[in-house]
């Protein structure tokens, strides 16, 4: 099976399961998250995708609320930096490289959604690098170690929304125990992205966290896709809204019910400076 590399492996997080496992287990130092609903099954979340130094932590405590006894046959990843104008894409076969193991595509499902959707169709050697679903697949192999794996990119449209649903249904057809996750940042604020409308230093900062991150993070815990794409079109506050949004629908689909926030920070934390970014972590259950 010919497997697509890691890119980001030993820069973005690390190379080694070794030295990933010794970060993981910093990452889930304290308290857990949510233990006050332990009646929940969380069937899907949205996550960062910033290194593992800034968002990491994130990533990894929702990933993990998604585990599960019994075994998972299928994790989709919704993600890719997309316009409302651009494509969907997806690998249709092969396999992905983690530190823990690879990950094998699930070419069924793969087929049948370019069977519905046009899709650039990338390939284990032709592919665009993409920090959106690399960065989560060492917690998905770790956590989940699901039997398949797909990854496709949605831009922020309605036509995305359908597409998550797709998923949804094709995984109750078959009977496949499935777990969704959306990958976005939030607000990129300063001088690198070019967006400074509340000039500098903590000013800035509580803006992004209180007036500008806070709209599209509601739209999440309401499970609004429609809202959450705009709000990342009108605001900026969304890098890859339809991969969030498309998560919330495929989620629902699902028969999620409630949304719950996991955590919420900066990039300012972990390097004050003029420009930084902002996360989130979200699960979605019945």
């Amino acid at each position: 099976m010919e497997r697509r590399k890691a890119v980001f492996a030993g820069s973005w997080y690390p190379e080694r399961a070794g030295d990933c496992d010794q970060q993981i287990a910093r990452f889930l130092e304290g308290p857990p998250p949510l233990a006050d609903e332990p009646g929940r099954r969380w069937l899907a979340g949205i996550v960062p995708h910033a290194g593992w130094h800034y968002s990491g932590r994130i990533a990894c405590q929702v990933i993990h609320l998604l585990q599960e006894s019994e075994p998972i046959d299928l994790v989709v990843v919704f993600g890719m930096h997309l316009h409302p104008g651009s494509g969907n894409y997806l690998m249709a076969t092969g396999a992905w490289q983690t530190p823990f193991g690879d990950l094998p595509v699930a070419e069924s499902l793969a087929q049948a959604l370019r069977a519905r959707f046009e899709f650039q169709v990338e390939t284990p050697q032709r592919f665009n690098p993409d920090n959106t679903v690399e960065l989560q697949l060492p917690f998905i192999k770790k956590f989940l170690d699901p039997v398949e794996f797909l990854a496709v990119g949605v831009p922020p449209s309605q036509r995305s929304l359908e597409i998550g649903q797709a998923v949804a249904d094709w995984a109750r057809e078959h009977k496949k125990r499935l777990k969704i996750i959306g990958s976005t940042d939030l607000t990129h604020y300063g001088a690198n992205y070019g967006f400074s409308p509340q000039g500098r230093g903590a000013q800035a900062v509580e803006w992004v966290r209180d007036q500008n991150d806070r709209p599209v993070i509601e739209a999440m815990l309401a499970m609004a896709p429609e809202t959450v794409i705009r709000e990342g079109l009108a605001h900026q506050n969304a890098c890859c809204a339809g991969a969030a949004a498309t998560a919330i629908a495929a989620a629902k689909q699902m028969g999620a019910t409630a949304a719950r926030s996991v955590a919420y920070a900066t990039s300012y934390e972990k390097s004050p400076g003029d420009s930084f970014v902002g996360y989130v972590g979200v699960v979605m259950g019945a």
